[in-house]
């Protein structure tokens, strides 16, 4: 018997939540069943998809919305302050959330980390699977070598004004001061991170472009997929890669080697 797809329910549909959307609406293990926009009037509907609605959160009723088009989860990739709108309705219904929100204030921080003794939670400021392996790879060569310097280079399209969520998180995962992160805004450039490590006789630099915006929903595929069977909890993008890591290394065959020989006395 077929595996049922997952309900989802979308926030935001900006340039990127409208990136997600195609993408979900694609993926063969999701059914999106919903997109909201803040104030967008109601009766609309997702382009080329006539039967995904495109609701405005501010013109209903979304206690009694969700009673009549329930999901299993919700992404959220609408802006920090949409976040009290649905959040205890995400508590009490025992939805799974994957936020992509970048500008959570400690106490918003907080109250998700909150949530998640009632649900699943997944928060990422950046929740491509590039970006998220580059951290990953940048805190094992940190911890390696603690001693070599570090510099961050974030690079985005020329109207995004504050410096990217994810520059910000390379910076405190790695201990080093926001000081050390370059902002550049050019036309044209969807997204570039770079960390470079600079050691007495060479340099190591990880980077990751983002070509499409697509790629939120490629991320946002993946969070939905393996947040499904992690138990309730807060979880960031780094311990989702973890869990797969780990249960793709339970799933290898067992199979003895047999080394190198000691050499002969």
């Amino acid at each position: 018997m077929p595996k049922a797809k997952m309900k989802v329910g979308l926030m935001g549909y900006g340039k990127a939540g409208q990136a997600v959307a195609r993408v979900l609406a694609e993926d063969p293990r999701y059914a999106l069943q919903w997109i909201m926009r803040r104030s967008a009037p109601s009766g609309g509907h997702m382009e080329g998809q006539p039967a995904i609605p495109v609701m405005g959160l501010d013109e209903l009723d979304l206690d009694q919305w969700l009673d009549t088009h329930p999901v299993d989860a919700i992404v959220d990739f609408s802006d920090a302050s949409t976040l009290e709108r649905y959040a205890e309705k995400v508590r009490q219904r025992e939805i799974l959330l994957v936020t992509a929100i970048s500008a959570y204030s400690p106490e918003q921080l907080a109250y998700l980390r909150g949530l998640g003794e009632d649900t699943r939670v997944m928060s990422s400021p950046n929740i491509t699977l590039g970006i998220n392996i580059l951290l990953l790879a940048a805190k094992m060569l940190r911890s390696i070598a603690p001693f070599a310097d570090v510099e961050i280079v974030e690079q985005h399209f020329r109207d995004k004004p504050e410096v990217s969520g994810t520059a910000r998180k390379i910076a405190q995962s790695l201990n080093i001061e926001e000081s050390n992160v370059t902002s550049l805004r050019v036309g044209g450039i969807v997204g570039h991170h770079e960390v470079i490590f600079g050691f007495p006789h060479q340099t190591v630099r990880l980077i990751h472009d983002s070509i499409r915006r697509e790629a939120f929903g490629t991320g946002a595929a993946f969070a939905l997929e393996e947040l499904a069977s992690c138990d309730k909890g807060f979880y960031s993008f780094d311990d989702l890669l973890i869990h797969k890591a780990r249960a793709l290394m339970l799933d290898l065959p067992m199979e003895g080697h047999q080394g190198i020989a000691p050499a002969s006395l």
